[in-house]
């Protein structure tokens, strides 16, 4: 549970699931702010169309989460998908192309709000930004994350550690450096890969 003065206190949030133990997470997780559920489709669309919100979560498969995605970025409300295991990476990928923010994965929802993302440092930092869809104010620079991401990469070498991720995030950082990025934030690359992913 999210405590108070988190910047999600007294946001208004829907959430829109097939599964009902889902949304009892998320309205548990996020007692804090005002939260409506929609279990269908039909429900969810009507919602987005007559009420304004700070943020979206939606299931894809189970509600033509898609469907409901294209509806709430035309109303101009930052979206967050909820992920499954079977998600493949063509969905994903349509999902950002639509104008998704960000994904949480179900299976590990209650784990994030309790102890993960939901109570960082990093998201009381950045969660303003990620709500508003605003960017300008930088906190950590892309130069020092390229930094950090070059010395996580040297001790992993040093141990013996396989670091096919971070190698891949360090590529797509340096990318984002070349091409002037350095004083942006993450948010830099983030638009580097939709930028990729949408030509």
């Amino acid at each position: 549970m999210l405590e108070k003065g988190s910047y999600l206190e007294g946001k208004k949030i829907l959430a829109v699931d097939d599964e009902e133990d889902v949304l009892e997470i998320i309205e548990e997780e996020l007692e804090i702010a005002d939260i409506d559920t929609a279990l269908d489709y039909q429900t969810a669309s009507v919602k987005i169309i007559q009420n304004k919100y700070d943020l979206v979560i939606l299931d894809i498969m189970g509600v033509d989460g898609l469907s409901l995605l294209e509806k709430a970025v035309e109303r101009k409300m930052p979206v967050v998908m909820l992920t499954a295991h079977a998600m493949n990476y063509e969905t994903l990928m349509l999902s950002i192309r639509k104008g998704s923010i960000s994904f949480l994965p179900k299976e590990k929802l209650a784990e994030l709000f309790q102890k993960g993302s939901g109570q960082t440092k990093v998201m009381e930092v950045f969660g303003p930004n990620i709500i508003h869809g605003t960017f300008d104010d930088v906190k950590f620079s892309l130069a020092n994350m390229l930094k950090d991401l070059h010395l996580y990469r040297n001790l992993a070498e040093d141990e013996g550690v396989p670091t096919s991720i971070s190698a891949s995030a360090l590529q797509l950082f340096t990318v984002a450096s070349y091409k002037g990025a350095n004083q942006q934030d993450s948010t830099a690359v983030a638009e580097l890969l939709t930028h990729q992913v949408r030509t």
